[in-house]
């Protein structure tokens, strides 16, 4: 971390208060963590204990750095573009300029009144290339191979300007994933160029009323008939499903019960595109499918539904992998969740970063006692922290899609969108409180921020299905083996 701080002065500054804050957190922790593996926590407590661990503790946990620091960043912002190259750069300024001017202006009626994203502001979005990114040249994307990096970057700046433009890309990036690993190459070149143009939206349908993370044990049915499956049964959380064209379905072919997640196969459902909080749509070559909005505290414009499929058909050409893909829908789903989670961080960054310029902007403005709320030194602690968190979870998230980028990372990915995410509640909090009664109130941007940001922690895997059955497994597999 500290070698990105040669990259200037702010960002050694803010490298060095990530670090601090990391460490004091990791020393305090240790005690209480309970580990058994003597050579492990041995290693971790000598490491919490040196020199000059506490001598970078000592040297940001006081008034002057966050003094320092908060100076700094008054005269120039930093968000992270000093670790891009020149294209990322540029990506970057392109999109967080069209969310000033595009997003922002419109996010609180979108919250409040609860309206659908319109479409011209989709086809303005797509004109810039967000849904492309992830997709390779030969289908429609822009440039030769996906790119994760540059997800990452637009997500967090379109987040920056409201969560529901970030998410905008989540769905399609999903798909799109599970139909490079797995899908035909005829159905490769029928979805992917309108997946990359913003042609087609597209809603995932995985989530069930009685199974939400629990993947294995759904309950939604394809059976085989002539020509097809007919599909059967409910599903719910389907963010965008009725302004999409296209649903990623998964269901279970497979009637034995032993087969678990190996009875799996994952569709592209096709529909018409439908406005409002409900929508019923006869299927012409048979049965219907329902939708439902749901109603949400926050995360609004794109609306999520639940889904009724009643013999619902679907030709069997639409089956990722068609007889190859039957029985292997979980595995694609999960390289799809693999980006989604890369991306949900991307959209944790935009919201963190909104935030935190809205409490430093308030705090600067706000007369308390004489003097502005900014000048006490307990509001530059709490500023300085949320400044120094935005920027270690941004470079994390970098480093975890520069990962994917090679090949790598999926672990990482899980990683960092359950950290980012946790702090974007945590920050989003501290925007709320630097702003009093104030930050309580509908005509504050802020109280958006702080309902959007609980649901990050929720969807795209729960933070504790990520802990206990993603991480933890993958971490304490590292710890053994080198034991």
């Amino acid at each position: 971390m500290m070698s990105y701080g040669q990259q200037g002065e702010l960002e050694a500054l803010l490298a060095a208060g990530f670090g601090g804050l990391t460490l004091n957190l990791l020393r305090e922790q240790l005690p209480h963590l309970g580990l058994r593996l003597d050579r492990a926590a041995a290693e971790m407590r000598a490491f919490a204990g040196d020199n000059a661990v506490d001598g970078l503790i000592r040297e940001t946990a006081g008034d002057a750095f966050n003094s320092a620091l908060l100076a700094m960043m008054r005269e120039r912002q930093s968000d992270g573009s000093d670790r891009l190259g020149e294209d990322h750069r540029m990506l970057k300024r392109s999109f967080r300029t069209f969310a000033e001017r595009e997003v922002k202006p419109m996010a609180e009626k979108f919250h409040r009144e609860d309206l659908l994203i319109p479409d011209e502001l989709i086809r303005r979005v797509a004109e810039l290339g967000c849904f492309g990114l992830s997709i390779p040249q030969e289908y429609g994307g822009f440039q030769e191979r996906p790119d994760n990096l540059g997800m990452v970057v637009v997500t967090e700046e379109l987040s920056r300007g409201a969560l529901i433009f970030g998410s905008l890309i989540t769905r399609p990036e999903i798909l799109s994933k599970a139909l490079l690993v797995g899908g035909t190459e005829a159905q490769k070149r029928r979805w992917l160029p309108k997946l990359a143009s913003g042609e087609n939206m597209v809603g995932v349908a995985v989530t069930e009323p009685d199974f939400g993370s629990d993947v294995a044990s759904m309950g939604v049915t394809a059976g085989p008939v002539e020509g097809g499956w007919l599909i059967n049964g409910t599903k719910t959380w389907s963010t965008f499903s009725g302004r999409a064209e296209l649903l990623a379905l998964l269901a279970r072919t497979e009637s034995d019960p032993a087969l678990g997640h190996r009875g799996l196969s994952l569709f592209v459902v096709e529909k018409p595109a439908y406005d409002g909080h409900a929508f019923e749509h006869v299927n012409p070559r048979g049965g219907v499918l329902r939708g439902r909005a749901i109603a949400t505290l926050g995360y609004r414009g794109m609306h999520s539904f639940e889904l009724n499929f009643d013999d619902y058909f679907v030709p069997a050409e639409n089956l990722i992998g068609e007889a190859q893909g039957r029985g292997k829908g979980f595995y694609l789903q999960m390289e799809g969740f693999s980006g989604g989670r890369m991306q949900t961080a991307g959209r944790a960054l935009g919201v963190m970063q909104a935030a935190f310029e809205l409490a430093r902007d308030y705090a600067a403005s706000r007369k308390v006692f004489g003097k502005a709320l900014g000048d006490y030194p307990l509001t530059r602690e709490k500023l300085a922290r949320m400044a120094v968190t935005v920027q270690g979870c941004r470079q994390m998230a970098y480093a975890a899609a520069r990962l994917l980028d090679d090949g790598r990372g999926k672990l990482e990915a899980s990683m960092v969108k359950f950290l980012a995410c946790r702090q974007a509640e945590w920050i989003t909090r501290e925007a709320q409180q630097l702003h009093g009664g104030m930050g309580y109130a509908e005509e504050f941007p802020v109280s958006r921020l702080f309902l959007d940001a609980r649901v990050l922690s929720i969807f795209e895997g729960t933070e504790e299905i990520l802990a206990l059955r993603v991480i933890m497994p993958a971490v304490l597999k590292d710890v053994l083996d080198a034991a």
